[in-house]
């Protein structure tokens, strides 16, 4: 099998989440299932040079878009054994940060063609293109409208890939008409037409042979009109082609005897586990007592992750002898809140409001439990992070968290983390509370953490699912 991915980061070259993970580890996977990756990648000038050592320009060529005609180089190289093709266009691509600029859609419209003329110019078609996300969702499109004229690109299958349905790549409708050069034929309902303006996740959902989410639940959750985004009639019409496959994480690069930002190496051994946490506490200004539970949250500081919750919160958890170690950045009244509290509860919340990497490694490895009260969460990797850290996580049933975390229970002894249903403060409290009352039961904690670190989070079990997906789109007639 020979598979080209469409995505717009991939660890380690660049990241700003969750997506990136999936894209640098699921690849490796798939080579073990014998599937041969290539990950088409913009080359942000955030790339770091060492991962651009002994990289060539393979190609260039020139790309229309709307009455422009821009330069692009393909840059191969290899990282971790995956072939990597990074598009080279430094005026779109060589910026501070990977999004968030007024030309976005132009950014991300550029790509799906450069994409596109990579493919129609390459010497070994892949059997399938697998996009990812709003930034890759014109390949499907651009594959059965402006490329369908190239006979070799006719038994090329698209899958498409949902990471989280919120952000859709809206962008009014004569701007993608320009950049895409489409009249009213193609917006329309069934086409790329979304309340007056244009979506690129639409465009993914509409021409896509096949579509996937990142966990079973958010796949059922998505068909329906609190999770749907206006999309959910879409998702509903496409359900026979829409399957969940769970993330997994990469557990080699998650590996606390391995990982570098962690001060002491361990496995299982919770005597380990608590030097980390000393450390930690002295790291972030906390004071250092190996017997106060400590709660650690590493996330993009946004509603969907549930911080309105934390916040009512707040009051009632600072009554318990805990401590609570937080990173992350995002919306500026969730950071101020943030700020607040650190403030308000000195030497028992420490709130670091920025992007750390190692930190957020030393926070899996310090913390006893980890927090993700998320109002939606497609997949989420912190949970199955942090039980490979040996982090007992307490989550809201939703999404993935609910396809991945099994909660506790006393008469069985099964389970490996707290969950709780509702989306309110209440019942997030009680939950930890909960949670607590075994922290302070020692053997109990102990068979709580071994449950956790059964699991099988790795991506193995995921990759044979795609495998599958590609063998029976490969198998399709033209």
């Amino acid at each position: 099998m020979n598979v080209w991915f469409a995505a717009s980061e991939a660890a380690p070259l660049v990241k700003t989440g969750g997506l990136a993970d999936v894209i640098g580890a699921l690849p490796k996977s798939l080579a073990k299932q014998g599937v041969d990756v290539t990950v088409v990648l913009p080359k942000y000038g955030e790339i770091p040079e060492k991962y651009l050592d002994g990289a060539v320009t393979a190609d260039a060529f020139h790309v229309s878009l709307g009455w422009r005609s821009q330069y692009c180089g393909l840059v191969e190289t290899t990282v971790g054994g995956v072939r990597y093709l990074l598009i080279d266009n430094e005026f779109y691509f060589k910026r501070g940060r990977l999004y968030g600029y007024g030309d976005d859609a132009e950014r991300f419209v550029f790509y799906c063609f450069a994409f596109m003329e990579a493919l129609s110019r390459t010497a070994r078609l892949p059997d399938v293109v697998h996009c990812h996300d709003w930034q890759a969702g014109l390949v499907p499109f651009l594959l059965r409208t402006r490329y369908s004229y190239l006979p070799g690109l006719r038994g090329v299958r698209s899958v498409f890939t949902i990471h989280n349905l919120m952000y859709q790549g809206v962008f009014s409708r004569e701007l993608l008409q320009d950049l895409l050069s489409v009249g009213d034929e193609l917006f329309t309902e069934d086409g790329l037409e979304f309340y007056g303006a244009g979506s690129c996740m639409k465009a993914g959902l509409r021409y896509a042979d096949k579509l996937t989410t990142v966990s079973p639940t958010y796949a059922r959750e998505i068909q329906t009109e609190p999770f749907g985004e206006k999309l959910d009639g879409v998702l509903r019409q496409r359900a026979g082609d829409l399957r969940g496959i769970v993330n997994g994480i990469d557990t080699d690069s998650y590996d606390p005897m391995n990982d570098v930002h962690v001060k002491v190496p361990y496995r299982s051994s919770l005597a380990k586990k608590r030097q980390n946490k000393t450390e930690l506490q002295l790291e972030l200004g906390l004071p250092a007592d190996g017997d106060v539970p400590l709660i650690g949250i590493v996330s993009r500081l946004v509603r969907q992750k549930g911080f309105d919750l934390l916040g009512e919160a707040l009051p009632g958890l600072m009554l318990e002898n805990v401590q609570l170690a937080v990173l992350g950045s995002g919306d500026p009244d969730i950071e101020a809140m943030l700020r607040d509290a650190a403030a308000r509860y000195p030497g028992r919340i420490a709130a670091s409001l920025r992007f750390d990497e190692g930190l957020a490694r030393r926070i899996y490895a310090g913390s006893d439990l980890f927090l993700m009260p998320s109002r939606f969460e497609p997949c989420g990797l912190s949970q199955l992070i942090s039980l490979r850290y040996r982090t007992v996580p307490i989550v809201r049933e939703t999404g993935g968290l609910l396809d991945t975390v099994v909660p506790y229970n006393e008469y069985t002894g099964e389970g490996d983390g707290f969950t709780f249903g509702p989306a309110s403060a209440h019942d997030m409290l009680y939950t930890i509370r909960r949670a607590l009352s075994f922290y302070g039961d020692p053997e109990t904690w102990r068979r709580i953490v071994a449950n956790g670190a059964k699991k099988d989070i790795g991506w193995d079990a995921s990759s044979r699912q795609y495998r599958e997906l590609y063998r029976e789109l490969a198998a399709q007639p033209s």
